[in-house]
């Protein structure tokens, strides 16, 4: 009976530990070119901001949601954190880090550089982003 109670409790400690490596992401490691560069469009421009706007919620709302909260319809099918883009960690991040996620992508995150071809367009939905803080 003491071997039976010992062993529940080392497979609940193991499951337990199992389902939270899982949740555990590695760090994002952006190139440093991509972290010195330099977004080239005007984020002031209401025509580029309705482009960004656009593109997010044809291409990325469905998993990071409309608020940028990482709460989208398909939000719960993913692995890893989505993130909050209205937090002070995505809009502390440079724009070049930014368009390097949207353009590469990692993990459950497509690459973007296929959907969304248009180098300035991946500009001006860090453009987008850049509204989405709180």
């Amino acid at each position: 009976m003491k071997n039976v109670k010992y062993f529940m409790i080392i497979g609940i400690i193991a499951i337990g530990a199992l389902s939270f490596t899982s949740a555990i992401q590695d760090e994002w490691v952006v190139p440093a070119k991509y972290k010195t560069m330099k977004n080239p469009t005007d984020a002031k421009d209401s025509e580029n901001m309705a482009i960004g706007k656009s593109l997010y919620a044809k291409q990325c709302s469905s998993c990071h949601g409309k608020k940028g909260w990482g709460d989208g319809s398909k939000a719960k099918e993913m692995k890893g954190d989505l993130g909050d883009f209205s937090s002070n960690t995505t809009q502390k991040a440079t724009d070049g880090e930014l368009y390097y996620k949207i353009t590469v992508g990692r993990n459950d995150m497509p690459a973007f550089d296929k959907k969304i071809p248009s180098e300035e367009d991946r500009w001006l939905v860090v453009n987008f982003l850049r509204t989405l803080a709180k």
